[in-house]
């Protein structure tokens, strides 16, 4: 066992609260647990180097300024946010339809099948009151189901920006941005910075399989449109073991290509909740290790597995960044110092972390400003230099720094198989429930073997 091996987690089978060990065995760690009613259950939650104890980033938890629900059963039945949660919102979803445009085979939403009216204007001036009183100076992203489906999603992000939101986002598979431009152009006018867009592969193959049908030129337009108007665009793909986990270094060099107006590679190894073909127990499991390696392998080692940190937000063991100065299409310089060490850092506040992830996915996932963008190629040494070998001044360096910079990350969001209630409370990225109050992304999306929702309506 490794130390601090005791945790809690649920019941794949009835959702029950149960007692739960992190067990280190041939090179992996398994989150182990037993239902006194429906037996044993493990899980791999963390393979190979960096090793699960080395991964890791102190923090001095804080309750959230405003809960709006009691502690009554515990973890995770009173989110609202709690008292018991020990980081406050980093990021508000709002998710403003159930509709959608695609009827994907995974889906952590299940999209598309509910015939609940999309919430009001005014319902959704309420939401972003609620998130500003309880997440303060959170970033916003806007979901669903997919947003653009609706006509009146600008005035939703004005809505927003009203509302004092300095970053909106939205959350979409890009179709809509894709065949319509004017579309993309009133967004942009209306205040949208961000676009966290379905990218699941370089391939048609790989949406077949994913999403169900041929979707590749519809997000290579989807981001030309964005970067017209600039609007950054964050591509994330849904890693699916045997599907398109092999496809890595190829999503990593479209990144790369489409720099500037790509801002970053946000990878999500798929989570069994939601809509997902369904077995007795999901088995195929990508660690955020694993994936650590494979950039590194399938990047031919210009993204190191040694570049990447911890979170100073959510739970250490969620995620991992690093930031890079794109010097060319083939070219990359860490911008960030490793962090990591043989000894432990020294602790700091939660909220501070939070105040600093939310200042940096701001500044990062936003487009450039216009006019603050340098000429690209460089040459190819490891200096500050000109296109053609000589010294770059040191202006223009700055210049592209600001403008020519790319953030690779991944998110490994918890399932009813893997969910650790100590990681939960850590949570940062919060879901406005319809009754207006704040529930962890992992906790909301919770979906039991039999398809039963823990928050999810």
């Amino acid at each position: 066992m490794i130390g601090s091996d005791r945790t809690e987690s649920l019941c794949p089978i009835c959702l029950q609260r149960i007692p739960a060990l992190r067990d280190s065995r041939d090179d992996g760690v398994f989150l182990v647990k037993t239902c006194p009613d429906h037996g044993d259950f493990q899980t791999l939650i963390w393979k190979g180097s960096p090793s699960f104890e080395s991964w890791q980033r102190p923090k001095i938890p804080i309750t959230p300024a405003v809960t709006y629900h009691d502690v009554d059963r515990g973890c995770p039945f009173d989110c609202g946010l709690c008292p018991d949660h020990r980081q406050k919102s980093c990021t508000v979803i709002l998710e403003v339809t159930s509709r959608c445009n695609l009827n994907c085979p995974v889906c952590y939403a299940d999209s598309g099948r509910s015939n609940e009216p999309d919430p009001w204007l005014d319902i959704l001036d309420q939401w972003y009151k609620s998130a500003r009183h309880a997440g303060g100076d959170c970033n916003i992203q806007l979901s669903g189901g997919e947003p653009t489906i609706r006509d009146d999603l600008p005035d939703i992000v004005r809505q927003g920006r009203e509302a004092g939101f300095r970053f909106i986002q939205i959350n979409t598979n890009g179709l809509r941005l894709a065949d319509d431009p004017s579309y993309v152009e009133v967004l942009k006018e209306a205040g949208l910075d961000s676009v966290f867009l379905q990218f699941d592969g370089t391939s048609d193959d790989i949406y077949r399989r994913i999403r169900g049908r041929d979707l590749l030129n519809k997000k290579l337009a989807a981001i030309e449109n964005c970067g017209r108007n600039d609007i950054g665009v964050v591509l994330v793909p849904t890693l699916v073991p045997d599907i398109n986990t092999g496809n890595i270094g190829n999503m990593l060099k479209t990144a790369l290509k489409l720099s500037p107006t790509v801002r970053a590679i946000h990878f999500q190894p798929v989570s069994y909740f939601g809509r997902f073909p369904r077995t007795a127990e999901p088995v195929k499991r990508l660690t955020l290790p694993e994936l650590m390696r494979e950039i590194e392998t399938q990047s031919d080692g210009m993204f190191e597995t040694s570049h990447f940190q911890p979170p100073g937000c959510e739970n250490a063991r969620c995620s991992f960044h690093a930031n890079y100065l794109v010097e060319s299409p083939t070219r990359v310089r860490l911008l960030n110092q490793p962090q990591r060490t043989c000894c432990s850092p020294e602790p700091e506040p939660a909220d501070v972390g939070a105040a600093r992830s939310i200042a940096r996915v701001a500044r990062q996932w936003a487009a450039p400003k216009p006019g603050s963008m340098v000429t690209l190629p460089m040459a190819a040494n490891s200096q500050p230099c000109g296109c053609q070998g000589g010294p770059q001044s040191l202006d223009d360096f700055l210049a592209q720094a600001r403008s020519h910079t790319l953030s690779v990350s991944a998110m490994a969001f918890q399932d009813v198989w893997n969910i650790d209630l100590d990681r939960l409370r850590d949570c940062c990225i919060h879901v406005m429930a319809p009754n207006g109050t704040l529930v962890p992304f992992c906790a909301y999306n919770l979906t039991a073997a039999n398809g039963r929702r823990l928050y999810r309506p």
